[in-house]
């Protein structure tokens, strides 16, 4: 990779898990209207859906920003986007819902776009993968 697409990389890790960081912060914010929320979905278990959402969104989101286990992580992340799309935004006969229906699905390529390329230089997942790869050479040279 290039110097100017591991800056990419960064931004656009950065700019999604935005998304996600700041809807479980507002989860975090309103509990009972958000599982409230769910209820009225029609999903089982509000409090599991409420607690596996601000995980996903709120350490998941973390994760993605610093590039730790990315690929994983954004996997994840595709997987709940997928489901949240799915079972909270599938009237698409009201426009509003359509639109968030579509966002979800190009947040859903992006995190995609993260799982094939990875997090970039600029991650913890390169630095550790640079540190691994050091101690392996210090080990093969003192044999």
């Amino acid at each position: 990779m290039t110097k100017q697409t591991d800056v990419a990389a960064l931004v656009g890790r950065v700019l999604i898990a935005v998304l996600f960081l700041l809807s479980g912060l507002g989860k975090l914010a309103a509990p009972a209207a958000t599982q409230g929320y769910i209820a009225a979905m029609g999903l089982p278990a509000p409090l599991v859906a409420y607690v596996a959402a601000v995980i996903v969104e709120v350490i998941g989101g973390a994760l993605l920003v610093a590039g730790l286990q990315t690929r994983v992580v954004a996997a994840g992340m595709a997987v709940f986007t997928l489901l949240t799309a799915v079972f909270f935004h599938s009237h698409l006969a009201d426009q509003n819902q359509m639109i968030h229906f579509f966002k979800n699905f190009a947040i859903l390529g992006g995190l995609l776009q993260v799982v094939a390329y990875g997090a970039g230089a600029y991650s913890l997942d390169h630095r550790f993968a640079r540190s691994t790869a050091s101690s392996r050479a210090s080990l093969v040279a003192a044999e």
